[in-house]
């Protein structure tokens, strides 16, 4: 196999600069902290916490899941920017399904991270819960419709635009803002315009992540080729040795098919997938 090992363009986030365009996506609960984070920031890409219940194994969690969720947030920021040893970024995923969602933008905030990714929803209030802090935000979006809401709702009630902007193909993993029916027929999405309208307002330059089914350098070099400034890979990170989750959850992935992959309804009421299971079965 021909692989290409000329260096990929770093990605520039406002001041902020990522040796490697790539962001590794956040996964709940509990198989994106600190440790796949930190590890992925310390080779020079942006490493990302997922904020779903991430406090589920401390002390206590059970009487206080906000407040441990809280703690865990701070305390794995903290962590992974430990292991990063100053390279790479390190931010947060928090999904806007949370019941705590603003506690969490909060503590991110507090806690330092160097970026917010916010999905399973629109995120139509995050700038003015990050406020003026160094902090940069970014919507997941899977739809022209969407990018325009936020982006024209961020400029006209803030007075600010996305940092970056997160586009999410069908192909990805968890809670996707598809239909069923787009799913099984979907055409590559040209948000162009759009964010050529926020650029020119704000004078700055948005840069465009593609995620969802990036496997392989091959999938990197051809987003990049399209015209996009990175990319978001999640599901091929799980089998990683620094990956956070349960040896048994990375065997599954391992032991997969093609064929054992499904569409289920995500706990978040989107669609999304996962790995046949018993579990599966019963719900």
């Amino acid at each position: 196999m021909h692989t290409d090992n000329t260096s990929l363009k770093p990605l520039q986030i406002g001041e902020l600069t990522a040796e490697k365009p790539i962001i590794q996506g956040g996964m709940g609960v509990g198989v994106s902290r600190s440790s796949l984070a930190g590890a992925v920031a310390a080779e020079g890409g942006i490493g990302i916490i997922s904020t779903a219940q991430i406090g589920y194994d401390e002390e206590g969690f059970e009487r206080d899941q906000a407040g441990c969720n809280r703690l865990a947030i701070s305390k794995h920021i903290r962590r992974a920017k430990e292991i990063a040893g100053g390279r790479g970024l390190v931010g947060v995923n928090i999904m806007v399904a949370l019941k705590h969602y603003k506690e969490h933008v909060q503590e991110a905030v507090k806690a330092g991270a160097d970026v917010i990714i916010s999905g399973a929803g629109l995120p139509m209030d995050l700038p003015k819960l990050v406020g003026d802090s160094v902090t940069k935000i970014a919507p997941i979006v899977s739809s022209k419709r969407a990018a325009q809401l936020i982006l024209k709702m961020w400029a006209h009630r803030y007075e600010r635009t996305a940092d970056f902007l997160v586009i999410e193909g069908p192909k990805a993993g968890g809670h996707l803002g598809f239909s069923r029916e787009q799913l099984k027929d979907v055409e590559a999405l040209d948000y162009d315009q759009e964010i050529k309208v926020y650029e020119e307002k704000f004078h700055t330059k948005i840069p465009v992540i593609v995620a969802g089914g990036i496997f392989d350098r091959s999938d990197i070099d051809h987003a990049l080729e399209l015209g996009a400034d990175g990319v978001q890979i999640a599901s091929r990170f799980v089998t990683t040795a620094e990956c956070d989750a349960a040896e048994e959850y990375k065997q599954a992935y391992i032991n997969a098919k093609k064929e054992d992959i499904q569409i289920i309804q995500s706990p978040v009421g989107m669609p999304g997938r996962a790995i046949h299971s018993h579990f599966l079965e019963k719900v």
